[in-house]
């Protein structure tokens, strides 16, 4: 599971309204570089001299050659590496339900393996432009959002990012979890008194909170926007990169998708800061794009 996610499944069970997850690891999908290192034979000394036949070993030229999800590396005859689609039959056995991958073609696949091997199949057609990871689990109903659940929706999510800055920072022991300058902020938000802690608050109190302490919520919202804009980092959020946080939000919060289409105001498929920001509620004298740090 990309790291984002893993940090989004973990932690949204702490401050998360209406939902309570049991914390777990999930099975990593990092890649594991694997060294070869050269056979070294070592020849004493012999009365006579004698013929040393040396087999030549051709270095792995897919070593350190990375390959996009959904693609695997071959050399070809010149021992040239190239990228190819996996085949999906050789992705590793899933060790449970919780694998399960749901396509925007509301099919479900075993993994995230599985589903991005079969998109590589698919890259240059219509299908395989439309097809994304829609979201964590096998497929099922999402009831429609309704207008008055969508205004909800970011109460909720202001909160809990709040609440996960403030947990990572609790939590942060080996200054692995969050950068020094991320930390500063996150002090001043844990150290503040009139902080509504973490618990399952009624929609009022959550809207109260916001207008009281509206400054407690400025970096949580930056602080998202910078975690998700990483491929390519240039202040834009594509489906793709959305997806680490849509994805285990969707099965457990219906609004979730209708929420981030409606953060893309002008529709172009890529959702700004400015149009982040807007989304959950910042003043646009507070946009700030030196807080995405």
């Amino acid at each position: 599971m990309w790291p984002q996610l893993r940090v989004i499944v973990e932690y949204y069970g702490l401050a998360a309204p209406r939902l309570c997850l049991a914390f777990r690891e999930e099975p990593s999908l990092a890649e594991t570089e694997v060294g070869a290192n050269p056979v070294q034979v070592e020849i004493g000394e012999f009365d006579e001299a004698i013929d040393i036949i040396e087999d030549v070993v051709t270095e792995n030229a897919c070593l350190n050659y990375h390959c996009k999800k959904g693609k695997v590396c071959e050399v070809d005859e010149s021992n040239t590496p190239m990228c190819v689609c996996q085949d999906p039959s050789t992705c590793p056995p899933v060790e449970g339900d919780f694998e399960h991958i749901c396509g925007t073609d509301n099919k479900t696949y075993e993994s995230s393996c599985h589903f991005f091997a079969t998109k590589c199949t698919l890259e240059g057609t219509k299908k395989g432009h439309k097809l994304h990871l829609d979201y964590i689990g096998s497929c099922k109903l999402i009831e429609p959002c309704l207008d008055s659940e969508l205004t909800e929706f970011p109460l909720r999510m202001r909160d809990w990012l709040k609440n996960v800055l403030v947990t990572l920072y609790e939590r942060d022991e080996d200054n692995n979890l969050l950068t020094e300058k991320q930390k500063l902020r996150v002090k001043k938000i844990y150290e503040n008194e009139k902080r509504l802690q973490a618990g399952d608050h009624s929609l009022d109190l959550l809207a109260h909170d916001f207008e009281k302490n509206y400054n407690m919520y400025i970096f949580p919202v930056h602080w998202q926007f910078g975690q998700l804009d990483q491929h390519p980092v240039d202040g834009y959020l594509t489906h793709t990169e959305l997806a680490p946080l849509r994805a285990p939000l969707i099965p457990m919060e219906h609004c979730t998708t209708r929420f981030f289409e409606q953060c893309d105001a002008d529709a172009d498929k890529y959702i700004a800061l400015e149009e982040w920001a807007t989304c959950f509620g910042l003043k646009d004298q507070d946009v700030d794009k030196d807080l995405i740090i």
